[in-house]
């Protein structure tokens, strides 16, 4: 999909250096990547203290060799 952007070139740039990137458009897909793993891992932290666990279940029980 073709389009068109108004992006901070020195922004950009800076992002293709720190990040070792030589294209500008490898350089965008990369940080929306980026961004959306974050932000879904921010998501993943609003779980804490949600999730009930089994009280009998044994994790170490698992690992036991057979």
């Amino acid at each position: 999909m073709a389009t068109n952007l108004a992006l901070d070139d020195n922004l950009l740039l800076l992002a293709q250096r720190v990040g070792k990137i030589k294209t500008k458009r490898e350089t965008v897909n990369m940080a929306l990547k980026e961004f959306i793993q974050r932000r879904k891992q921010e998501e993943i932290i609003t779980l804490f203290g949600d999730i009930e666990y089994d009280p009998a279940y044994n994790h170490k029980e698992l690992r036991k060799r057979r």
